[in-house]
């Protein structure tokens, strides 16, 4: 007979729990937990499940809009309504941790989380982005984690038939051991047929369906829940283990069992497995769930209760239907050659009860498990870093000009923060199913909704450095930066996701960091009328003192009334007018030329003015809506410069560009400098007056800046004169040579 481990104070905190938590966790159940139980609170209480420390920030956000169906954090995603009886449920979440120890099923398996977390919901998926961080590709083990990280999405999307349609990489050395991984999901569904998590009236029969259940991922919520050291990385286990064949057919088992009127329930067994769907399946139905874990089917022998309700293994989903539907349930899952087992029922008692081999191993009241419910809620310390006010000091006189602007330009070209992302994005298959109107590479991802005239716009943005160096503004920057490209691709800005990947939050200055972050993205929000949706907090992503740049990464999604208004950013044609939206007012600090060409990682950033934000984003709309624009394309890392040379090489043969350009700026402002609020469009002549009495009916700015040429060059000012075929090699040529090297 095995031994019941001593539950104490030390085998609690060697669960993650806190000694406070371990006493409420006693007079919770007026006892001492058994293994089971503790293992249990500890998952259901990680920073991971909890959120126990972000919690009373996330409420801040604006979380109510006239379009959203369910409100943030409802259900497993957003929900908004797009009308005509359709809706979009969308969500981003983070898989970082395992993605740094096991880069390619770390990241398969963010995929196919973040899936079953739309498709629970009825919808099918449409499309999928993400948000990827890596330190310096200096360095091999860096370019390892690219690679693979790629591989695993790659290889999970594509045999799901469900296109990745863009996002963004980043490389900066913060993310050196500790890469972040956010993966973002969209799905359609009709609004009749919309499914919720939750297990209500009692003797209703309880299933697992999909996958068999092993020790894959075990504690993986914990796992999420700590900094990254030597140990942790050795803990292969704790990541899960993905089968995207399996999680084909378990979608479209389950987009069939959404649309009958007999499912009460379904949630997807994601962190903490059973436990997890169970507890808050139960709370949020105000009932009860009793369980047999002796009919849950397993792959592994020798499996105890512990190990059952702790697995993260994949695919699977907690089902909840009306009582003598039992055979109609089993003929879906058998259709789709999937185990559908009945493992309880739901109850009245409010208690998470647990049976196995004949004994009762775990009895605890649902509601205490939950998020919003009896889960820890805490107030952080906070404090102002030393660095805030020490890094903010530059000036344009503590740097030289440059002499050949034709090399800086080529270099910030080649960055791999800047240069082309081909060499990923053509791992992706972007184009399957066929409703992809613009893919990778441009401002933003557009999606056509088959069967109407509507699109949908994504864009994953989020300037890690901005943040560091003012999180409340670079939050406000990264919301308005990813609403302004749906906004330049000709979508209408609804709502976002965001995935808040932050360090140590017991630290008080990342706590700072974060508690500012959130602010500013709920200011912005606010101003763009784009409540939160709901997402993901990602905490802990340091290794030894060093935290990752604080990453709020927003996930926008907006709407094209008509999908011929679908805008790209490349030039159209020879003698077109360039004009820009707003003024140009380049700042240096915290740019991507400073950082390159001068090794420098200063502010102040760019200032926001959210008024202003809104109406160029408005023009910007409403001129695309008026046919008057032919291409936009916001202004953003690296500068007018590289605006300009991405907006030629993704043109058509022959085309290039001529700016005269009337400024107060310093050279390097003008051309590298980054400022808010700027979109650069192009129109043809003919076309520029009706563009400037919108402008003046909204009070917005506009400048002429140049035209479209076809000389195959660019030129700005006296400042460059520079090949097309030169720019090209540096943009599209350069992260492959990285990462072959």
């Amino acid at each position: 007979m095995i031994k019941e481990p001593v539950i104490d104070l030390q085998m609690a905190r060697e669960h993650g729990l806190s000694d406070d938590e371990f006493n409420r966790i006693l007079e919770i159940l007026g006892r001492e937990p058994n293994y089971v139980e503790l293992g249990i609170f500890s998952v259901m209480w990680s920073e991971h499940c909890s959120y126990k420390s972000s919690i009373k920030m996330l409420k801040t956000f604006p979380r109510e809009g006239s379009r959203l169906l369910v409100e943030a954090g409802e259900e497993n995603a957003g929900l908004v309504d797009l009308g005509d009886g359709l809706a979009t449920a969308f969500k981003i979440e983070s898989h970082n941790h395992p993605s740094a120890v096991e880069p390619y099923e770390g990241a398969a398996t963010g995929v196919g989380g973040i899936m079953r977390d739309v498709f629970t919901m009825g919808a099918r998926p449409i499309a999928s982005m993400n948000s990827l961080r890596f330190g310096s590709l200096e360095r091999a083990r860096n370019r390892y984690l690219l690679d693979h990280v790629v591989e695993g999405i790659a290889d999970y999307g594509n045999c799901l038939g469900i296109p990745t349609v863009g996002g963004e990489v980043v490389i900066e050395d913060s993310y050196s051991g500790n890469c972040l991984v956010n993966a973002m999901s969209l799905g359609i569904v009709e609004t009749k047929y919309v499914s919720s998590a939750i297990a209500k009236g009692v003797g209703n029969p309880v299933y697992i369906v999909g996958s068999t259940t092993g020790r894959d991922g075990i504690h993986g919520a914990t796992f999420a829940s700590v900094e990254l050291t030597e140990e942790t990385e050795s803990k292969r286990s704790n990541v899960q283990v993905g089968d995207p064949f399996t999680e084909k057919l378990l979608m479209e088992a389950s987009l069939e069992l959404c649309k009958k009127l007999w499912l009460v329930g379904i949630q997807d067994m994601g962190a903490a497995g059973i436990t997890c769907s169970c507890s808050e399946m139960s709370a949020k139905g105000e009932s009860g769930i009793k369980i047999d874990l002796d009919k849950v089917p397993l792959r592994e022998d020798s499996m105890n209760a512990y190990e059952i309700m702790l697995s993260e293994s994949q695919e699977r989903m907690l089902v909840v239907i009306e009582q003598g539907f039992d055979k109609e349930l089993n003929a879906i899952f058998e259709k789709w050659e999937l185990d559908c087992t009945r493992v309880g029922e739901v109850t009245d008692t409010g208690m998470l009860e647990v049976y196995h081999r004949g004994n009762k191993v775990a009895e605890i009241p649902s509601e205490e498990l939950v998020l919003g419910g009896g889960a820890p809620q805490y107030d952080m310390p906070v404090r102002e870093p030393a660095y805030f006010s020490e890094i903010n000091n530059f000036t344009i006189d503590a740097i030289q000009e440059e002499e050949d602007y034709n090399k800086t330009l080529l270099t910030l070209l080649s960055t791999p923060n800047i240069t082309s992302k081909q060499f990923v994005f053509r791992q992706y298959d972007s184009t399957v199913r066929s409703n992809t109107v613009q893919g990778p590479g441009g401002a933003a991802a557009v999606i056509r909704l088959k069967g109407t005239q509507k699109g949908l716009a994504m864009s994953t943005d989020c300037n890690g450095r901005y943040v560091y160096l003012n999180p409340r503004m670079g939050g406000q920057i990264a919301v308005v930066e990813s609403a302004r490209n749906v906004v330049c691709s000709g979508g209408e800005p609804l709502a976002i996701t965001n995935c808040l990947n932050f360090g140590n939050p017991q630290d008080p200055e990342i706590y700072w960091q974060f508690k500012e972050a959130v602010t500013g993205i709920g200011e912005a929000c606010r101003a763009l009328n784009t409540p939160v949706t709901g997402g993901n907090v990602s905490f802990y992503n340091e290794t030894g003192d060093t935290a990752v740049y604080p990453t709020p990464v927003i996930g926008m999604v907006g709407l094209l009334e008509n999908i011929n208004q679908s805008t790209t950013i490349e030039f159209k044609g020879a003698g077109d007018f360039i004009v820009t939206l707003g003024a140009l007012n380049g700042c240096l600090g915290g740019s991507e030329y400073l950082r390159t060409i001068h090794g420098k990682i200063q502010g102040p950033i760019p200032h926001l003015n959210l008024e202003l934000e809104m109406g160029i984003q408005e023009l910007c709309l409403e001129a695309i809506k008026k046919g008057i624009i032919k291409s936009a394309h916001d202004l953003s890392d690296g500068g007018l410069a590289v605006n300009i040379s991405e907006s030629i090489v993704h043109s058509k043969q022959g085309l290039g560009a001529r700016l005269d350009v009337v400024r107060k700026l310093q050279n390097n402002e003008l051309l590298f400098g980054e400022c808010q609020s700027v979109i650069v469009v192009t129109l043809e002549e003919s076309a520029l007056y009706e563009l400037i009495l919108l402008a003046q009916k909204l009070d917005m700015h506009t400048q002429t800046i140049g035209r479209v040429t076809d000389t195959n060059s660019l030129v700005i000012n006296d400042q460059i004169n520079i090949s097309r075929i030169k720019m090209e090699n540096a943009y599209f040529n350069s992260l492959e040579k990285i990462m072959t090297q």
